[in-house]
């Protein structure tokens, strides 16, 4: 089975997402999210499933570095407006099988126990 992981190379979660992927043989499909593919209408349907708050990234640099005007009033057309405009605020990897997330950010245990086994 193929997944796509959505992410920027760069980040440090991704690398530990994409260590545990390549230990465990879980084959997947990288989506550079500073390569434009991301569109609202795919951030919609995660939207949807898991919520825009879980989307977005509020502990990251991109986050801290956004003015008290452009975090304040935040909701989901905000917050998905936000990520296609500065798609290093969204909380990463995003992992998905076909149209559904399997998971978002990375947590070890959890790809073990609940995700990939």
């Amino acid at each position: 089975m193929s997944f796509k992981m959505y992410a920027i190379p760069n980040c440090n979660t991704v690398k530990k997402a994409r260590d545990w992927l390549q230990e465990n043989q879980q084959d997947y499909q990288f989506c550079d999210l500073k390569k434009g593919v991301l569109t609202l209408e795919l951030l919609q349907v995660w939207s949807a499933q898991v919520g825009w708050e879980v989307l977005l990234n509020r502990k990251g640099m991109t986050w801290r570095k956004l003015d008290d005007a452009a975090r304040a009033d935040m909701n989901e057309a905000k917050a998905l407006q936000l990520i296609l405009a500065k798609p290093s605020i969204m909380k990463r990897p995003v992992i998905v099988d076909g149209a559904v997330i399997k998971s978002v950010g990375f947590d070890a245990t959890l790809f073990t126990e609940t995700y990939f086994r």
